[in-house]
């Protein structure tokens, strides 16, 4: 049920996606190689596919992969791999990207250190994820109610982490926003397949049954050595 959610939603929101991806990393040439890293069910790579000349999507969950493929986009390809261990050779993609992906990975520092290898120089890479609390003590409380929502949530966080990560990888930010978004929890806890019974202590936890996000998009160019 939760593969077949993801796909509604995401068609749903596929024109703000694309959207915002043709404005944040454009201008295109249209023969750009572009990886989705940690794909899901191809939201990004959708989004990129009508830009660019080929797409690559990875991922370790293979029930997203086949729902992925089954788009049926001409130039994109999915394969099976972790994000932080890319089986791709240095400098190989003109844009890589990672949306909602940060939050579920254990070392996310690795993640960012693998779309900037895989990244040519002047390349862009692309990271967006929901933003943990400036204040340390509201973040354990968030990942808490997070992670008892979807047990694939490791740590939400924070604007300065990711900024960071990008420094730490010698990646020049070009542009950053943060967007504020609406999110329903019912929505949400059918989407991570959570049990009925677990959901009881997760509405307790939640902010309210519609709550609000922050959600950061972040761009950065790879620049020459």
């Amino acid at each position: 049920m939760s593969v077949a959610l993801r796909l509604a939603l995401q068609e749903q929101r596929a024109a703000e996606l694309s959207t915002k991806v043709r404005r944040l990393l454009g201008p295109f040439t249209g023969t750009e190689l572009a990886l989705d890293s940690g794909c899901g069910t191809g939201a990004l790579a959708a989004a990129l596919a009508p830009l660019v000349g080929e797409v690559v999507g990875t991922d370790t969950n293979l029930g997203y992969l086949e729902a992925a493929r089954e788009l049926g986009l001409e130039n994109a390809e999915f394969l099976e791999a972790d994000s932080t261990r890319l089986p791709f050779e240095y400098g190989r993609f003109d844009i890589s990207g990672c949306v909602r992906v940060l939050h579920h990975v254990r070392r996310p520092e690795l993640a960012v250190s693998e779309l900037a290898r895989v990244t040519r120089h002047n390349g862009r890479v692309l990271i967006a994820d929901q933003l943990g609390s400036v204040d340390p003590l509201r973040t354990p409380e968030l990942d808490r109610f997070e992670r008892l929502r979807d047990p694939t949530h490791q740590r939400l966080l924070p604007d300065a982490d990711i900024r960071g990560y990008l420094d730490a990888n010698d990646l020049v930010l070009t542009s950053f926003e943060v967007v504020h978004e609406r999110v329903d929890l019912e929505e949400r806890l059918a989407l991570a397949d959570v049990p009925e019974e677990q959901r009881v202590r997760v509405r307790g936890l939640a902010p309210g049954p519609v709550y609000e996000i922050e959600v950061g998009w972040y761009v950065a160019r790879k620049p020459p050595p």
